[in-house]
């Protein structure tokens, strides 16, 4: 319980601001929607609903994910550190006892590492072709979040059930204002509306969950 209070209570907010942000860049990107979409349905199928089982095995589905963590971090900051010893960063003295802030969007955008680095491009994490790269949405090391399988498997389930279930567009047709909020957690500043209908594909395995 020690463990398990915490993690679902910090793991609720962030977990489904992830999935709101990853929605905003699909639907600012249909392209990539489609292209998750038919993964899905190549994949899985239309019989029934994406498992826990299928979430690893689709890969276009979890590039998607490790970007919109890349660009939205839940906790841009992470969690607050504290420095046990005196150390020296970069020419910088860091004494004991420091509280340390770790700024992780500015690490996962940062041009000198990533091309393009403020474009949603899923694709830069095809194939392991990022493999290496400084990503931290979770923190890392002996302080890493726990909750890091859970969160990026009920985010794969979620988003993966949206994609496949029903078909997105924007109120309108206006594009999805993408402005970050403020607090501890990433939230966005317009919170998303987008419209859906169940697909004709689906409708069969939706009408039995009614």
């Amino acid at each position: 319980m020690t463990l398990c209070t915490p993690l679902f209570a910090a793991g609720t907010e962030t977990t489904a601001i992830t999935i709101e942000w990853a929605m905003s860049l699909l639907l600012n990107h249909p392209e990539i929607l489609k292209k998750a979409q038919a993964e899905i349905d190549a994949s899985v199928g239309n019989s029934r609903l994406v498992t826990a089982n299928d979430v690893p095995q689709l890969s276009y589905l979890q590039c998607i994910i490790s970007e919109t963590l890349r660009l939205y971090p839940a906790a841009p900051l992470l969690l607050s550190h504290e420095s046990s010893a005196d150390c020296t960063v970069n020419g910088y003295h860091v004494p004991s006892g420091t509280m340390l802030l770790v700024n992780a969007v500015a690490i996962q955008r940062d041009p000198m590492v990533w091309k393009e680095p403020n474009e949603f491009k899923p694709e830069r994490f095809k194939n392991g072709e990022s493999e290496g790269l400084f990503m931290i949405p979770f923190g890392m090391g002996r302080r890493k979040c726990p909750g890091e399988t859970l969160a990026l498997q009920t985010i794969g389930m979620v988003l993966g059930t949206l994609i496949q279930c029903f078909d997105w567009d924007r109120v309108d047709g206006v594009e999805i204002d993408m402005t970050q909020g403020s607090g501890l957690t990433n939230p966005k500043a317009i919170p998303l509306e987008a419209m859906c209908k169940p697909r004709e594909a689906m409708r069969d395995v939706l009408q039995k969950l009614l």
